[in-house]
């Protein structure tokens, strides 16, 4: 039997806060509307599409096409009317009249699978009529016009959503009669209910993830956030007469390592894998040893001021993870004290700042206690767009 489908994508969806059709909102640089049409096209069920849009975004749509490629499944574009129920009559229009059923859906729907629309199809070719809905979860209150509220038993509720597919004789002669009764809905099977009752409603697997995109809410929770993984390395050599500090902490050892700022080689890793990841050089260009401003600073400090940096550019770090490769002193009883300063610098929780030491076994200018170096790897995201 055949079947076509009407995509709805006429309105303007104020309520997103967009300054556009949200059916041209990209997610992972496809636009909804084209992951909708992907969807009707991957399932095999629709032999072809009329899609509905506003005049204003006759354009845009065609931008689309050459930026994302037609989909072949799309037969005809029609004009949007003053109303939903105008728009889907004119998309009704488009459909040849030898087509048995009809999949009426809104573009807004994106996450559309072929379990939900073979479900709707189907119910149709039998009963004449197929709604995808879900079971109602909260718990619902009704108000009175006096203000009383009773509690509605929502095991026999459900959430209605599309497709919602019909056979397409019986929802055209539906929407021709609307028309001229001035009957006003919400949705299609408002309207077949009224004119024949007896709506056959169905559930399919993942209709629970087939949510319209309305709120500016609902379109920031598709953003895909930036990660961006950096790394960094940094040696000093040991020297009598200086403090050894270690991410901030003082250890007790006979030599410190020698260098401009405090020379906390884990710290300067870590700031070098910080800028890494964010495209910002290394420490050498934002805190020059050739600059006595810097002599003898703490480096927390400066991980301050690279994190201020970040955070300015958009950028927060999601996990950092450090190694101190030192034959000596033993470091164990120092290391929590290390994770805490760095969760505080990079503002994290502590079990998103790993610290850890180890030893070459004396190989190496460490393992001769020549001097203390260190590695750090770092991720950092930000919202995309």
């Amino acid at each position: 039997m055949s079947a076509w489908a009407v995509i709805v994508a006429a309105g303007r969806g104020a309520r997103s806060g967009l300054d556009k059709n949200k059916v041209f909102f990209e997610i992972d640089g496809r636009s909804v509307l084209s992951r909708c049409l992907d969807a009707f096209a991957a399932s095999g069920l629709v032999d072809g599409a009329a899609l509905v849009l506003s005049e204003s975004d006759r354009s845009a749509y065609d931008e689309l096409c050459r930026r994302e490629g037609a989909c072949p499944l799309v037969k005809a574009v029609v004009s949007g009317g003053a109303t939903r129920r105008d728009s889907v009559y004119n998309g009704l229009r488009a459909v040849p009249g030898d087509v048995e059923v009809v999949a009426i859906h809104d573009a807004a729907r994106p996450f559309v699978t072929k379990e939900i629309i073979g479900a709707t199809l189907e119910s149709a070719r039998q009963y004449g009529s197929g709604v995808i809905c879900t079971p109602v979860i909260d718990t619902i209150k009704q108000i009175t016009p006096d203000g009383a509220v009773t509690t509605v038993d929502r095991d026999s509720l459900r959430a209605v959503q599309t497709p919602q597919s019909f056979d397409y004789q019986r929802i055209m002669a539906a929407h021709e009669r609307a028309r001229a009764d001035g009957l006003s809905v919400t949705d299609d099977a408002m309207l077949y209910e009224h004119y024949y009752g007896g709506l056959r409603l169905v559930t399919a697997p993942g209709a629970e993830r087939n949510r319209k995109l309305t709120t500016r809410g609902d379109f920031e929770a598709l953003r895909t956030p930036v990660l961006r993984v950096g790394q960094g390395y940094d040696a000093h050599r040991l020297a009598a007469g200086r403090r050894l500090i270690l991410c901030g902490v003082e250890v007790l050892h006979d030599r410190g390592l020698d260098g401009h700022s405090d020379a906390d080689v884990a710290l300067h890793a870590l700031m070098d894998a910080l800028l890494g990841a964010a495209g910002e050089g290394d420490i050498g260009r934002h805190f020059p040893d050739s600059d006595p401003a810097y002599k003898g600073i703490s480096s927390l400090l400066l991980l301050e001021r690279v994190m201020a940096l970040l955070r300015g550019k958009g950028w927060r770090v999601v996990n950092a993870d450090v190694t101190i490769v030192a034959q000596k002193p033993k470091l164990a009883s120092y290391i929590l004290r290390m994770r805490e300063n760095v969760a505080r610098a990079l503002g994290v929780d502590v079990d998103a700042a790993n610290v850890k030491a180890t030893t070459t076994e004396r190989m190496g200018f460490e393992g001769e206690e020549i001097g203390i170096s260190a590695q750090a790897i770092c991720m950092l995201t930000k919202e995309n767009g």
